[in-house]
């Protein structure tokens, strides 16, 4: 029975009596729906038997329960909401301490309440022992009176909360989560995303928002292209012209760039903070160019005939000398100082486009890079040419253009990282209108980007042969970071979905999900492409670059 329906009379005990029908001396009362007086008449309607009470959800927290990016392994709705108030506390173990802070800092940022910390909070954090989510699997539990996430480790607890972030709703100047139960837990280990520095230049700021964009999405891999042709953009103290000299320079002039190693570090413990893993490339043997004008001695031709900094685009026409044993005194430096600022277990070395190198060279180069990482510790990643030497299952390819390469790294053992470029390289244009990127693999629409299955993509690979997920971004078109984020969104939160979801995936299913969605990126500030393909459910404005 609808509120307005029920009528109260006054009677002569004082008692209020609810009516099914209209007498003499009643009061019609028309209660704002989830009001305080609407529910104290639900209430009384219930022990009436003519009602229940139970505050509905809007429409938007059902949309938000239902349209979580990336989507759940299981998520079931039931009836009413949770309802933040200046009173809702979060309780955690000591152990969690961190993340509950984080909690409450991404509460009080989205709703502007700020909770409180105690023993027995509405909002709960805790570690179980439940072995089927995995290491970063999560549960998240709403009910009108409570919010609980658990999971193993503190990565699953803060895929929770990424979660959460996306299931707070504002009604009527309340916040509200709809109450039901999410089950959750990652398709692939490795859910990348990597940006070029080299090309172009990020300040330490641009990646600590690129690292809190693809922590929302649940990525765990920050793999960091930081040297190439046109710059060297990380502090090797050993080598210092590296990043004083070849860092001057990026596409199309105007100054480049480095990280010192201290902020190197401090993007790695950022990220860190969020379960996010930095991988470090230093392309070789090609891609050199801007070390080869930094050491002359480096150079095959010699030091009279160094070359100059390079501004362009051009790609494959540098290398390093593998009859020099100084090659390989600067690989092992630069490595060795690189393992020892970087805690994950991965260099990557490059390897991709080395077109000058003599392909006896190329392997060989392969094979003493490989031997120098392992002797860091560390686990050597390479762009899929690595391929062509002697790799196995201590090795990571990625793949990125040529089946080729790929099904010869099955072959041999090595473990597969997916990139393709004609599905996840975010610097090629959306469609041919597109002003900033490249079209030479592809132009590569919403649904492009997410309707692909990487079990099916190189012939020979099954999933146990695929370490995961990895969507690049090159530098030569950006001018500025909005730039990036015109290219990376909405594409990006489709390839971590590629990356995460466990189950059934649809494009004709994501695409409502992603037009809900769209204000979300909008109140996280970013400048994204509205793509004709999705109905998008308000009509936010964004600035193309």
């Amino acid at each position: 029975m609808e509120l307005t329906e029920l009528l109260i009379e006054r009677t002569k005990s004082g008692k209020n009596i609810l009516l099914n029908s209209r007498p003499k001396n009643s009061v019609m009362l028309n209660p704002q729906p989830n009001s305080k007086l609407y529910c104290y008449l639900l209430a009384m309607a219930v022990t009436a038997g003519l009602a229940s009470c139970m505050p509905k959800p809007s429409v938007d927290a059902i949309n938000s329960f239902d349209g979580v990016i990336p989507k759940p392994a299981s998520s079931v709705r039931g009836d009413g909401v949770f309802t933040f108030t200046g009173s809702t506390v979060i309780s955690a173990p000591p152990e969690l301490d961190r993340l509950s802070t984080e909690l409450s800092r991404v509460i009080a940022g989205k709703t502007g309440i700020i909770p409180g910390k105690g023993d027995a909070g509405q909002v709960s954090l805790s570690l179980t022992d439940d072995s089927s989510l995995g290491a970063e699997g999560y549960k998240l539990s709403v009910t009108p009176k409570n919010i609980a996430i658990e999971a193993t480790g503190e990565a699953g607890i803060f895929y929770g909360i990424q979660t959460l972030r996306q299931l707070l709703t504002p009604n009527r100047g309340e916040w509200e989560v709809a109450v039901g139960r999410i089950e959750d837990m990652p398709n692939y280990e490795w859910r990348g995303a990597m940006i070029d520095v080299a090309r172009h230049f990020f300040s330490v700021e641009d990646l600590k928002r690129y690292i809190d964009l693809i922590s929302f999405y649940k990525l765990n891999r920050l793999h960091l292209h930081l040297s190439d042709d046109q710059g060297w953009r990380i502090e090797i103290k050993s080598w210092p012209k590296l990043a004083e000299i070849g860092g001057k320079t990026q596409v199309g002039g105007g100054g480049g760039g480095f990280y010192t190693q201290e902020q190197y570090k401090d993007i790695v413990a950022y990220a860190e903070a969020r379960y996010v893993m930095v991988v470090p490339e230093i392309d070789l043997p090609g891609h050199i160019n801007a070390a080869l004008t930094a050491y002359p001695e480096l150079y095959c031709k010699g030091v009279g005939n160094a070359p100059a900094l390079y501004e362009g685009t051009e790609v494959g026409f540098s290398t390093l000398c593998l009859k020099k044993e100084l090659t390989f005194k600067f690989v092992t430096d630069v490595m060795h100082e690189l393992a020892m600022l970087t805690p994950g277990p991965y260099l990557h070395i490059g390897g991709d486009e080395a077109h000058v190198t003599p392909k006896p060279d190329y392997i060989e180069f392969i094979n003493r890079f490989r031997k120098i990482v392992q002797a860091e510790g560390k686990v050597m990643v390479g762009w899929e040419e690595i391929a062509q030497a002697d790799v196995d299952a201590g090795v990571i390819a990625q793949h990125w253009h040529s089946a080729e390469y790929a099904t010869a790294a099955v072959a041999k053992g090595a473990k597969v990282l997916l990139s393709p470029s004609t599905k996840v390289y975010l610097d090629m244009k959306y469609d041919s209108t597109t002003e900033r990127g490249y079209d030479w693999a592809a132009l590569i629409e919403v649904d492009d980007a997410y309707d692909w299955n990487p079990e099916s993509l190189v012939p020979g690979l099954s999933k146990d042969g695929i370490v995961g997920v990895e969507a690049p971004i090159w530098g030569e078109t950006l001018r500025h970071f909005k730039d990036a984020e015109y290219l990376l969104f909405p594409r990006l939160p489709g390839i971590a979905e590629v990356a995460w979801t466990t189950g059934d995936r649809s494009w004709d299913e994501y695409r409502v999900r992603l037009g809900r969605h769209g204000k979300t990126m909008t109140e996280m500030g970013i400048n994204w492409y509205r793509s004709p393909l999705v109905e998008w459910a308000a009509d936010e404005e964004t600035v193309a670059p």
